[in-house]
């Protein structure tokens, strides 16, 4: 696994495309679970846990569930957890769960890339 993260329009996904040529990628928002478990390259991740939580469903074990079933993905994700802490009750669950669950995934991935104005930064490689 490898993710791509930052904040909201730094360039991830024109950074991980540019860095991983020939992945078919799919947005996150636009796929189910089966999908996201047999996808390689996933933009939007953020986008896929807020409409999993959207439709009801639990994001708690995620993380595990997506190691286990899908571990060579390749995940570019918006940092939700910068700024002004939302009133909205909704928009705080949706925050710790996009955090919990990328902190979860980045400690599994071998690599983990900070993108920041469109570039990248390598923050983790094992």
């Amino acid at each position: 696994m490898e993710m791509v993260v930052g904040g909201a329009f730094q360039g991830k996904a024109a950074f991980a495309e540019k860095m991983y040529p020939g992945i078919s990628w799919v947005r996150g928002n636009e796929i189910s679970r089966e999908e996201l478990f047999s996808a390689r390259g996933v933009v939007g991740f953020h986008e896929f846990i807020k409409k999993e939580m959207e439709e009801g469903s639990s994001v708690e074990a995620l993380a595990e569930e997506l190691i286990r079933k899908n571990p060579e993905v390749i995940l570019v994700s918006d940092e939700v957890g910068y700024g002004v802490v939302p009133v909205d009750a909704f928009q705080r669950a949706y925050r710790e769960a996009v955090g919990r669950t990328c902190t979860k995934l980045a400690s599994f991935s071998r690599k983990v890339t900070r993108v920041v104005c469109g570039i990248g930064t390598v923050i983790k490689h094992d």
